[in-house]
């Protein structure tokens, strides 16, 4: 029993004091959101990371999508794969990923297309007469790879060649993102640590200085029950920064409803709120024989605070969905709920072309 709370909770304990020194360290209020060039890198790549919170960086399956959350995370098991993704936004967005994984000597490479576009948009002058249209849209080649340094420690490491275009205006940049994973597969659990996100860009929009790429540093733990095909993750993200919530007016003025004063956010809550702004909680069953049936859900509480409506429960900030794989074909969908106005539907299907050359021999 020692040994199992030793390896289950002490990650988490050291994720607590690390995050317990952020918050002495530092008392600057900050927002993640519209402060930083190419944010699309920071949208979920696959269906399944979507109806998983956004973000999994501690899965070590046969899924090569997630080598672009975490390049650590590549193993022979995802050699051969291809895997397509579209997702369905707001208002005719729309984005999209493809990746092939394939292993060469010692080590497991992946390259990955990640696409976003913004759809059609009027052009029009100062007087507002209507000229004609425009598009806009931003892409980003990745080529990664991952090294199993030991039997439970992996590093892996990714190079990103971005492009970003608004009308007439153009931008191109470079990324990188390192990762590492720690796995004991007789206590069926991996931690996953990635640094996303470092680069700057190459050529900005109109001449000025370079804006800042929407740099993260995160930190998960993914365990598997023993008695039970289930299998749970805590990802903690932005750990290079403390406070995340958006730098609302209002929270410090006094707020009168129906006559009487509401109550103000003690300094309690607001650590409360602030802590959990940086974890995302999600779960997945694991079902069939060969796990061939997956449900999915997630919960991400910096998204349900940005997004929420006030006085409306709502379910922004849950996701959900599933996977299934039928022949040699997965497909899996993913549901975000973002707004009132709506939510992320997303697609995708993967196959290994390795299973097509054994069934041919």
């Amino acid at each position: 029993m020692k040994d199992l709370t030793t390896t289950v909770f002490k990650p988490i304990y050291l994720t607590f004091l690390i995050m317990g020194f952020l918050a002495s360290s530092t008392t600057s209020f900050a927002q993640i959101g519209g402060e930083n060039v190419y944010e699309f890198l920071t949208l979920p790549n696959t269906a399944r990371v979507t109806a998983l919170g956004g973000m999994l960086i501690s899965v070590k399956d046969d899924d090569a999508a997630l080598a672009l959350q975490n390049p650590a995370v590549l193993n022979d098991a995802m050699s051969g794969q291809i895997s397509f993704s579209h997702s369905f936004y707001l208002a005719d967005i729309e984005a999209g990923y493809v990746s092939f994984a394939k292993k060469l000597g010692k080590f497991n490479y992946f390259s990955g297309l990640q696409y976003i576009s913004y759809g059609d948009f009027q052009l029009a002058d100062e007087t507002g007469l209507v000229t004609g249209e425009f598009s806009a849209g931003e892409y980003a080649l990745t080529l990664g790879m991952g090294h199993q340094y030991s039997e439970n420690l992996s590093f892996g490491a990714s190079l990103k060649a971005i492009n970003s275009r608004f009308e007439t205006y153009q931008s191109m940049g470079i990324g990188a993102d390192l990762g590492a994973t720690y796995q004991d597969t007789s206590k069926r659990f991996v931690i996953g640590f990635v640094i996303k996100n470092l680069g700057t860009q190459l050529s900005t929009y109109s001449g000025n200085a370079s804006e800042s790429m929407p740099f993260d540093i995160q930190l998960a733990f993914s365990k598997r029950l023993k008695h039970l095909p289930f299998r749970y993750t805590f990802t903690f993200h932005n750990l290079h920064r403390w406070n995340i919530r958006y730098d609302d007016p209002n929270v410090d003025a006094a707020q009168v409803l129906f006559g009487e004063e509401v109550a103000q956010e003690t300094n309690a809550e607001a650590f409360a709120d602030i802590f959990f702004q940086h974890i995302i909680l999600s779960g997945e069953f694991l079902l069939g024989r060969k796990q061939n049936f997956r449900l999915r859900f997630a919960y991400n509480h910096a998204r349900r605070r940005e997004l929420m409506v006030d006085n409306t429960l709502g379910l922004m900030g849950f996701s959900l969905g599933f996977g299934l794989k039928v022949n040699r074909f997965r497909i899996d969908f993913g549901r975000g709920v973002y707004h009132l106005a709506g939510n992320n539907n997303h697609l995708s299907i993967s196959t290994n072309l390795s299973e097509f050359k054994r069934k041919k021999k």
